[in-house]
């Protein structure tokens, strides 16, 4: 069932969704945000003044999948609850409410049209216990030379990161110890503040503890801030077992503040099988700049869903540079609302597929101000018989948004037969005052080009090599941390180099 308003056509009844409810609304009543919402069919006690039975009758219009895994992963946290925060359980309050109204994603839903879920659908969903063993802290090793902070398995475990050396009043680290007041009822303000889909709204039922990254205003964070994501439980390959962590990322940016993060998730060698569902929301001020990387080289038997939600208020500047190789299923959905005008967003992606892998690029850029500026760079190497990759990519210009200049370009390399790649970018404008433009380009490496190496004395498997690791240099190059873009372009030529010998005979 989708999110939008459903009318049933019964005497004198009318279902709304929870989160369009009105005070004239027939259903009222329903439970507030503040109200827990338990999904257990079975009787057990609520905190809820409401009628048991109005949210039975309300529930049986949902997707019994969804409540199933909603209901399996409050009852894996319901032993902390009584010392949980109140922005992480209000995330969760409004999380439970709105998957009463939310279903499980197939290839009929216009944005799943060429995503396979049910890679996850038909497994058995486990949440993976909080806080993660101590006996597994062992086989992770910490990035002591920056600010790092570590979470495995959705939970930061202190005892291997290092947030020392940040400059005074900014915060990295567990919500839970946030003591600034000021920080505490900012965060307040912004937790829970988008929609997104049933994958974003399990997170928020599923989330062990909710990460912070808080720059106060005016302050410039020297050294990039680095929050290690590592998935430890996992079942072996063939298992339709699969344990989920659902790790959740606040970055609030005050006016004038600068800082710039690296997420980086590893996990689990080999097929090794499991689900990490993220999600990480920023909040960046007025005139403020956030540089985001973002690294995935998940376990190739691994299922990798994130969400990416960023607000920028007027004449701020955000630069993401994402890097994506793992995992059998990887999707990432990027919602960017620039909330200003003179607004700077630029969007750079590197998705790699060299088994068989699903990579799939989702991103909505809305621009509602005067003078918004974006560019977005979306480039893919899809190197077996059944991999895939997706992009769909929108771009918005509202009425207001005159004088925008706006950008967007995927390139996308099919190295052997049968290899698929489906893109769909879009450019939608409403104002008239404006220059935009995209293109979009689907090839294997160009004939004349491995012509030119060989006429110079290079053989076919150096050309290709060189035209390939060219064509991701453009987005690895722009990695702002020269460790990390070092280590990417490692990984990358490790993945690559057997496609070239193959595609090369």
């Amino acid at each position: 069932m989708s999110a939008s308003p459903l009318t049933l056509n019964l005497p004198r009844m009318t279902f709304i969704p929870p989160h369009s409810v009105s005070t004239h609304s027939p259903l009222s009543h329903l439970p507030t945000p503040t109200t827990r919402i338990h999904f257990n069919p079975k009787p057990k006690p609520s905190i809820s003044s409401k009628p048991i039975s109005i949210l039975t009758s309300y529930a049986a219009f949902s997707d019994p999948f969804v409540l199933q895994i909603a209901e399996t992963l409050e009852d894996s946290l319901s032993s902390s609850s009584s010392s949980t925060p109140l922005p992480l359980q209000k995330l969760r309050d409004s999380s439970s409410e709105s998957l009463l109204s939310l279903s499980w994603p197939t290839r009929k839903d216009e944005p799943f049209r060429f995503t396979d879920t049910s890679f996850i659908r038909t497994s058995q969903i486990q949440p993976t216990p909080p806080p993660p063993q101590e006996s597994i802290f062992s086989s992770i090793s910490g990035d002591t030379q920056l600010p790092n902070l570590v979470i495995v398995d959705g939970c930061v475990v202190g005892s291997l990161s290092s947030v020392s050396g940040l400059p005074e009043g900014v915060f990295m680290g567990s919500l839970s110890k946030l003591s600034s007041e000021v920080a505490m009822k900012r965060v307040s303000e912004f937790v829970a503040s988008f929609n997104g889909d049933v994958f974003s709204s399990l997170n928020g039922v599923g989330a062990p503890d909710l990460v912070v990254v808080y720059v106060p205003e005016g302050c410039r964070v020297e050294n990039p801030v680095h929050l290690s994501y590592c998935s430890v439980q996992g079942s072996e390959f063939g298992s339709n077992t699969l344990p989920i962590s659902n790790p959740r990322v606040l970055v609030l940016v005050e006016k004038g503040g600068e800082v710039s993060i690296v997420e980086e998730y590893v996990g689990g060698e080999g097929n090794k099988c499991y689900w990490t569902n993220s999600v990480i929301e920023l909040a960046i001020g007025e005139g403020a700049t956030v540089s985001h990387s973002y690294i995935q080289s998940q376990s190739l038997g691994a299922a990798h869903i994130k969400w990416t939600s960023v607000r920028q208020e007027s004449a701020s500047t955000y630069r993401l540079v994402e890097l994506s190789n793992g995992g059998k299923l990887s999707r990432h959905n990027i919602h960017i609302q620039q909330a200003g005008p003179d607004t700077v967003t630029e969007l750079s992606a590197l998705h790699l597929s060299v088994n068989d892998q699903t990579q799939d690029l989702h991103s909505r850029l809305i621009l509602d101000h005067p003078r918004g500026y974006s560019r977005q760079l979306h480039k893919c190497i899809v190197a077996h018989s059944r991999g895939q990759a997706v992009f769909d990519g929108n771009i918005r210009v509202n009425r207001y948004a005159q004088q925008t200049d706006a950008g967007q370009l995927t390139r996308s390399l099919l190295l052997v037969p049968q290899a698929t790649v489906n893109m769909k970018p879009n450019l939608q404008i409403i104002a008239d005052d404006v220059k935009c433009s995209h293109g979009a380009a689907i090839s294997d490496l160009e004939e004349d080009q491995l012509f030119y190496f060989q006429a110079r004395g290079i053989d076919l498997e150096m050309a290709r090599k060189a035209l390939l690791f060219s064509f991701g240099a453009e987005v690895i190059d722009r990695i702002p941390f020269a460790s990390v873009r070092d280590k990417a372009r490692s990984r990358i030529a490790e993945l690559l180099d057997p496609a070239v010998r193959t595609s090369a005979t």
